[in-house]
């Protein structure tokens, strides 16, 4: 979820629209309030826990942030629907905390107008090549990327990543070193929180979720 926002904020495109995003409450609007209850059952009903997630192809990719979610993906960036989240994400215990929402650019060159979703609330994340490195006891680090643009020019295809690339780029030490490396393309985002959140659906913290280093936000 939120690691979305931060690598975003490491990127001068994307910071604009991250800009754009938070200038709107985050509580739902009229035309969202559909879009949200409907979301916060059918999830919670069929993805209550991180091992739900895993059963039907998700995976985690990435350290919990400062909003107390780890991301998971499946790989599938193009949500064609209200039950097909391109990424949950859930607390450090394995609860459902909420869900991302992608359209490919590629796609949608503009802002989305889905869902009766303000489209101010869509955020532009560039394409980049994630990975998952696993050293030599078996334990696995997330967190990594490499934008895509460098990946290509290390002589990578990010369509189809390979752990070379990222042994030429020297963010890894071996090929051996990767557990699992994938492209993700560039696209819009939308967060949502599946739990209640007295600040919103929509708003970047939640105040009920209780954060890695242990304190409340």
């Amino acid at each position: 979820m939120m690691k979305s926002v931060f690598l975003g904020l490491a990127l001068i495109g994307a910071s604009v629209a991250i800009a754009a995003a938070q200038a709107v409450s985050g509580q739902p609007t009229d035309s969202e309030t559909a879009f949200v209850k409907n979301i916060q059952g059918d999830l919670q009903t069929r993805f209550p826990a991180a091992a739900d997630a895993e059963k039907m192809g998700y995976f985690r990719f990435n350290n919990v942030d400062k909003s107390g979610a780890i991301s998971y993906a499946n790989l599938n960036w193009q949500s064609t629907d209200e039950r097909h989240p391109s990424q949950l994400w859930y607390s450090t215990d394995g609860r459902l905390l909420g869900a991302d929402y992608s359209v490919l650019t590629s796609s949608s060159p503009e802002r989305p107008m889905m869902w009766g979703i303000d489209p101010r609330r869509w955020i532009s994340l560039p394409a980049h090549v994630h990975y998952i490195t696993v050293d030599d006891h078996g334990n696995l680090s997330y967190g990594h990327y490499v934008l895509a643009e460098k990946f290509a020019a290390a002589g990578g295809n990010p369509d189809n990543p390979q752990p070379e690339t990222l042994v030429k780029l020297g963010v890894v030490k071996s090929a051996s070193a990767v557990k699992r490396i994938f492209f993700f393309p560039a696209l819009w985002d939308v967060q949502v929180w599946v739990i209640k959140n007295p600040n919103g659906a929509f708003a970047a913290l939640n105040p009920l979720v209780q954060t890695s280093m242990g304190s409340m936000h």
